[in-house]
């Protein structure tokens, strides 16, 4: 299990840096926009919609990353006054809830994206992107946040956090 473990913990790093790395394309494309603009008034006619894509993106694969190295916000004013060991058992029971919640976005996201392939649904703007392209980061992310949020339960269970 700890290989699982490790590659989990892989494959949210990779998440992680290929956030990064789309946060940076956004910020270049909004430069750029607004470098055409000032400078020679045109404009890439793409940078609000592309800008879009790109920040969905980024949030839904970083999610993962920032479960796993406790960057989430937590609220624990009530689980800060409990003992150690209780308060290990309120963080795998709200795990195994998110867990839930976890697999129907997983399952509604797949749907949303599948809908937009089946009827060749496009963006409205100029470059009438396919919109299910758009979306496959929300279920890959959640995806993603699903085996970080396993790795954290079995954690829990085996007490080797």
């Amino acid at each position: 299990m700890n290989s699982l473990c490790n590659l989990v913990d892989k494959l949210s790093k990779g998440g992680a840096y290929l956030s990064g790395f789309l946060l940076i394309i956004l910020v270049s494309l909004i430069l750029l926009e607004i470098f055409l603009r000032s400078f020679f008034d045109i404009s890439t006619m793409i940078a609000d919609e592309y800008s879009g894509y790109l920040y969905l993106a980024s949030i839904f694969l970083g999610l993962a990353y920032t479960f796993s190295s406790d960057s989430h916000i937590r609220i624990n004013i009530i689980t800060s006054k409990l003992s150690k060991k209780v308060n290990k058992k309120v963080d795998v029971f709200a795990a195994i809830i998110a867990l839930g919640v976890l697999f129907f976005a997983f399952y509604r996201t797949v749907l949303l994206a599948y809908d937009s392939y089946e009827f060749e649904m496009l963006s409205e703007n100029v470059s009438e992107t396919p919109i299910y392209l758009t979306q496959l980061a929300m279920p890959l992310g959640i995806a993603l946040f699903i085996l970080a949020v396993i790795v954290f339960i079995f954690k829990g269970f085996t007490h080797d956090s």
